[in-house]
């Protein structure tokens, strides 16, 4: 049987996070696997408080309908995965917040879904799936679109 007995997917409601919680639940269903969905927002920021490099910040209330959607989430996860998926809600940033719940968590495999970004919105807008690849303690599965895969546009 698998290693893999406590799985992590980090979602942020995109379609790439979508496609990695498909992936998450399909293993999850056939390793008999626990399924944690996490989300992660952006803390409340004062105007003008934001690094320059980021992406600008709301101010007020961060993801109101985040806490709704999670569990629509893992209400469609349940139904690919066979099995009761557990929700996790956190504030701060997306990639050190990701690998401290990892940690404490003692996940087997992160599951995370790519952007494809590239060259300056890569740079400007950073990586989870990067920083996660880089920091995780443990294996990261890393879901691009398929539009972002190699050969993609090939076998359409």
């Amino acid at each position: 049987m698998s290693q893999y007995r406590k799985i992590c997917c980090p979602v942020d409601f995109s379609e790439a996070s979508r496609l990695a919680m498909h992936e998450a639940a399909d293993l999850a269903r056939r390793l008999g696997a626990e399924l944690v969905l996490v989300h992660v927002t952006h803390p409340v920021s004062a105007p003008g408080a934001e690094p320059v490099l980021a992406p600008p910040a709301r101010h007020g209330e961060e993801d109101p309908d985040a806490p709704q959607l999670l569990t629509a989430w893992a209400r469609e996860a349940e139904a690919l995965a066979g099995r009761a998926v557990q929700t996790r809600l956190a504030s701060g940033r997306a990639g050190p917040e990701i690998l401290r719940y990892a940690r404490e968590g003692r996940f087997d495999l992160l599951v995370v879904g790519s952007h494809g970004r590239t060259g300056f919105k890569h740079l400007v807008l950073g990586s989870v799936a990067e920083a996660l690849v880089r920091g995780a303690p443990c294996p990261v599965l890393v879901v691009r679109p398929s539009d972002a895969r190699p050969g993609a546009a090939e076998a359409d």
